[in-house]
């Protein structure tokens, strides 16, 4: 099958072989999304090698005999919600959580994996991705999506939750004051999906096309240059512009003792002022992963708009090409189609 990896420092598509189940459950993918972790990956962040991506829509092409049980662990927890995970089974449409613990830690015991010890992260640690033909997660990592939802739509999932997973680390209500700082495509969901929680949000950002995707919601929009203008006002920042100077402006925007959530990651090493934290008594909290079935349904529902993030779609072949018009500035999602 073809892959979009990245190995001795280069990337490339190549042919490598399907991948052995060997347990788990393999997975066709029909379309995948580029993030700007895949760009890092790139720069040498996580230190990774192998075939990158965790954005992904697939068909379960085949599953290990213990795929008829129930879930249990994660998948029972999720299944509280009103998607159901229910029964698996080959030519259903999944997306799929990228992190697959151990599974007999206390975190994993729990039904929560994400910060195992021993765990692999699809594309990013340990694990091949999803930027192939092919790839494969433990059954208990699969989520069927419903009819409503196209693969166009599914796709941004694993994003979505990643922006839900703010509502995880930071209490966030109707009488909240909200500033997401970055018009990406993780500040764009993450100032929808905060909306959704009745908060009053403002997101900041660079580029006017951005911003109407978020003001077509509702949501108010600043520029980042008038940021200035809006000094100690919220109670809760969230920093997504993927820039290190971020850190600062968050610091600006925050009356004291507000929470700054850091959504950012970066290859290499970067400057906080923790000074200014201690006088303002500022909380810092990290916001990496969120849960699928609340951005399933969220999907679902139409409560967000992810079509409007799509730029591109190129073929896997093109992969390389895709990476580099990713990285271009002004473009929003990038789409691979195997």
């Amino acid at each position: 099958m073809k892959a979009l990896r990245y190995e001795n420092q280069k990337l490339s598509v190549s042919d490598v072989a399907q991948p052995d189940a060997d347990g788990e459950a393999l997975v066709r993918v029909t379309l995948s999304g580029i993030c700007n972790t895949d760009l890092e990956i790139t720069r040498g962040y996580a230190g990774f090698q192998g075939t990158i991506g965790h954005e992904f829509v697939g068909v379960i092409e085949s599953l290990p005999g213990v795929s008829a049980a129930r879930p249990s662990g994660r998948a029972a927890i999720e299944s509280e919600s009103s998607l159901t995970v229910g029964l698996l089974a080959p030519g259903q449409r999944v997306v799929g959580e990228i992190n697959a613990g151990c599974g007999v830690c206390d975190l994993c015991r729990a039904g929560d994996p994400r910060h195992c010890e021993k765990r692999t992260v699809l594309g990013i640690v340990g694990r091949d991705g999803a930027h192939a033909e092919y790839l494969k997660l433990p059954v208990v990592n699969l989520l069927p999506v419903p009819d409503e939802v196209s693969d166009e739509r599914a796709v941004f999932t694993e994003p979505l939750a990643a922006a839900g997973g703010i509502l995880e680390r930071a209490r966030i209500t109707k009488g909240t004051s909200v500033a997401v700082i970055g018009d990406g495509k993780l500040g764009l969901l993450c100032a929808q999906v905060l909306a959704t929680t009745g908060a009053s949000v403002t997101l900041m950002g660079k580029h006017p096309h951005k911003l109407r995707i978020a003001e077509r919601r509702g949501i108010e929009t600043i520029s980042i240059d008038k940021a200035g203008l809006r000094t100690r006002e919220f109670d809760v920042v969230v920093e997504a512009s993927g820039s290190p100077r971020g850190f600062e402006l968050a610091l600006d925007l925050l009356h004291p003792r507000g929470t700054l959530v850091l959504k950012s990651t970066f290859h290499g090493a970067t400057e906080l002022h923790t000074a200014r934290i201690v006088v303002d008594e500022i909380s810092v909290v990290g916001s990496r992963c969120g849960r699928f079935a609340p951005a399933l349904e969220l999907l679902k529902t139409n409560a967000v708009d992810v079509e409007s993030l799509i730029s591109e779609e190129h073929s896997l072949a093109d992969g390389v090409r895709a990476i580099g018009r990713a990285a271009e500035p002004g473009v929003l999602k990038v789409l691979l189609r195997p």
